[in-house]
C-alpha cells in the first residue's frame, strides 16, 4: 500500500418516499471512502429489503429495477472499504438481523479495537458469527442484550466495544446515528424537507439538496422517528478527538468540517509548508489528486503558479488485469504520466498530503528524472506517518511504514528527492486554527504521527505499540 486506504462511508435517510434511491445518490458522493462493495437496506413499514454488491454505487445501483426491490421511506446504506473481514459478499454492510424487538440494520465506518476479544468470547457463549467483519460483533451484542427497549439494548452494546465507530442504525420504527466517545470517526445530520438524513460527510447531503444542520457529537446518539429527532448522551462527557486524516486525506475537498472546506484547509497546510520550508526552484507540481490543494497554498504563499508537471489516468480501477511481469512493471504508469515539455531541465517542488511506505514517491520522483527534470524537491502536507492505525484507517504495520524505518535523510535517500521536508505537527496545528497542539490532551487523534493512542488497541500486535504511549476510555471519564 503506497497510500493510505479509505475508510467507510454511511448514509441514512427518514420519511421519504425516494429513500433508496437518495440513498444511493449519497453513496456516489462517497463512494471516495470505499470502492470494493456498497449496499442499501430499506424498511417499507412491514418489511426490511436489501441489496449487497460488489463494486462502484454507480455500477450496481442505477437502474429502476433494482430500487423497485428497495421500497419504503426509510433507509441506510454504505460503501465498504475492509479493515477487518475478507472481500465476500457477506461482509458487505448493512447487516441485517431479525430479534426479538423487531428487525435491526446497521452500517458501520471504523474500526473496534477490541472486536476478536468479543468475538471470542460471544462464540464461547453460543453465538454463530456469518461474517469475519467486526460490525457483526456489534450486532450480537445488541442480540444479547437482556433489555427489552432497542435502544438500551444498543447501549448495553456500545458500553462493550472500543475503537473509533460511526453507526447508523435502522429499526422498525427509527434512523439511529452513533458517534464513539472520542468522536474520531465523522457523522454528520442534514435535513431534506420533512426528511433527516444522516451522513459521514456533508458532501452527501450537496447531491440530494439536503442542508447541512450540525456534526454529530462525540459520543452522541441522535434517534430520528416520527415524534422528531432525540439526542441521548450515554457516556461520561470527554472532550472529542476526531481523526486529523478526515482533513489531511479521507475527506472529499467539497465537504465541510466545522464549516469550513475540506480543501480550504489543506490550502492552508501547503501554505504554512511554504513558510517552514520553502525552496529555490523552477515550478511547483502537485501529485494528482492527493497533492493539488496543498500545491495550491504553497503557491500562493511563494507567489510562484502551480503546473501540472504530472497528469493522471483516472480511468484505471482496482482490478486493473496486469498479466504479465512486463506489465505490471510499468507500476506508477498506469495512474501517472509526466508532462515532459513542462518539466524539461527544470528544478520542481513536488507536493502530496502523505507517505507511507514511500513506493509511490520513488515511481514518481524516478519517472521525473527520467522525463529530464533537474532537481526534485519533495514536500509533504503532513507530518511523518509513524505509527500504524487502528480506528479505521487501513496502515501498514509500523515495520512497513516508511517514517518509522527511516530518519529523515534516510528517507530523502530511500525516495532519492533532491530535499524532503514535511510539515511539523505544530504547523499542523496552526494551520486549523490552533496555538499550539494541546499535548496533555490533543485536539485530534494524531497517534499515526506521535503514537498516542486514545483507545488500546487490545487486537492488535504488541509489537506496533508503545504501551506506555496507550490510555484507556474509563480513564478520561
Amino acid at each position: 500500500m503506497s497510500k493510505l486506504k479509505e475508510e467507510c462511508g454511511v448514509f441514512g435517510i427518514f420519511n421519504n418516499k425516494d429513500a433508496a434511491a437518495l440513498t444511493a445518490l449519497g453513496l456516489h458522493a462517497l463512494q471516495h471512502r470505499g470502492q470494493e462493495g456498497c449496499g442499501i437496506v430499506t424498511y417499507d413499514g412491514k418489511n426490511f429489503f436489501s441489496e449487497k454488491k460488489f463494486g462502484l454505487v454507480g455500477d450496481n445501483f442505477t437502474k429502476e429495477k433494482i430500487f423497485q426491490k428497495l421500497p419504503g421511506n426509510q433507509a441506510i446504506g454504505h460503501n465498504r472499504y475492509s479493515t477487518t473481514g475478507i472481500n465476500l459478499l457477506k461482509n458487505v454492510q448493512p447487516f441485517f438481523a431479525d430479534l426479538h424487538t423487531g428487525g435491526i440494520s446497521i452500517a458501520h465506518n471504523g474500526n473496534l479495537c477490541n472486536a476478536r476479544l468479543l468475538r471470542k468470547n460471544l462464540v464461547k457463549d453460543g453465538s454463530i458469527f456469518q461474517t469475519t467483519s467486526d460490525t457483526e460483533t456489534i450486532v450480537q451484542l445488541i442480540a444479547k442484550s437482556k433489555r427489552t427497549d432497542i435502544i438500551d439494548k444498543i447501549i448495553d452494546a456500545l458500553f462493550q466495544i472500543q475503537g473509533g465507530y460511526a453507526l447508523t442504525i435502522l429499526t422498525n420504527e427509527k434512523l439511529i446515528g452513533i458517534r464513539d466517545p472520542f468522536g474520531i470517526r465523522p457523522l454528520v445530520i442534514g435535513k431534506l424537507a420533512n426528511s433527516y438524513v444522516l451522513a459521514s460527510e456533508t458532501c452527501a447531503f450537496d447531491i440530494i439538496g439536503a442542508k447541512y444542520i450540525r456534526d454529530v457529537n462525540n459520543g452522541e446518539i441522535v434517534v430520528i422517528s416520527n415524534k422528531g429527532l432525540e439526542i441521548i448522551k450515554p457516556f461520561p462527557k470527554i472532550k472529542a478527538r476526531p481523526c486529523i486524516f478526515e482533513y489531511i486525506y479521507f475527506s472529499r475537498p467539497d465537504s465541510l468540517i466545522n464549516n469550513i472546506s475540506v480543501y480550504e484547509y489543506r490550502k492552508r497546510f501547503g501554505s504554512e509548508l511554504a513558510k517552514e520550508s520553502n525552496v529555490n526552484a523552477d515550478l511547483i507540481v502537485p501529485v494528482p489528486d492527493s497533492g493539488v490543494p496543498a500545491a495550491i497554498g504553497y503557491s500562493e504563499e511563494v507567489k510562484k503558479n502551480v503546473e501540472l508537471g504530472i497528469i493522471r489516468n483516472h480511468y484505471v480501477g482496482r482490478t486493473f488485469i496486469e498479466p504479465t511481469q512486463q506489465i505490471r512493471s510499468f507500476g506508477v504508469k498506469l495512474k501517472h504520466n509526466v508532462n515532459k515539455s513542462l518539466i524539461k531541465n527544470k528544478s520542481l517542488i513536488l507536493i502530496d498530503d502523505s507517505i507511507v511506505r514511500g513506493t509511490t514517491s520513488v515511481k514518481i520522483i524516478k519517472m521525473l528524472y527520467e522525463c529530464g527534470a533537474k532537481e526534485v524537491h519533495l514536500r509533504i502536507a503532513s507530518p511523518p506517518i509513524k505509527y500504524p492505525d487502528y480506528y479505521g484507517v487501513d496502515t501498514p504495520n509500523k515495520k512497513e511504514l516508511l517514517a518509522a524505518k527511516f530518519d529523515l535523510e534516510g528517507m530523502r535517500k530511500f525516495i532519492n528527492a533532491k530535499t524532503l521536508k514535511f510539515l511539523s505537527i505544530e504547523g499542523l496545528y496552526k494551520s486549523m486554527g490552533y496555538e499550539k497542539r494541546n499535548s496533555s490532551y490533543p485536539q485530534f487523534t494524531d497517534h499515526c504521527f506521535t503514537g498516542e493512542y486514545p483507545i488500546k488497541p487490545i487486537d492488535a500486535n504488541d509489537e506496533n505499540l508503545d504501551k506506555n504511549q496507550l490510555s484507556y476510555l474509563s480513564s478520561k471519564s
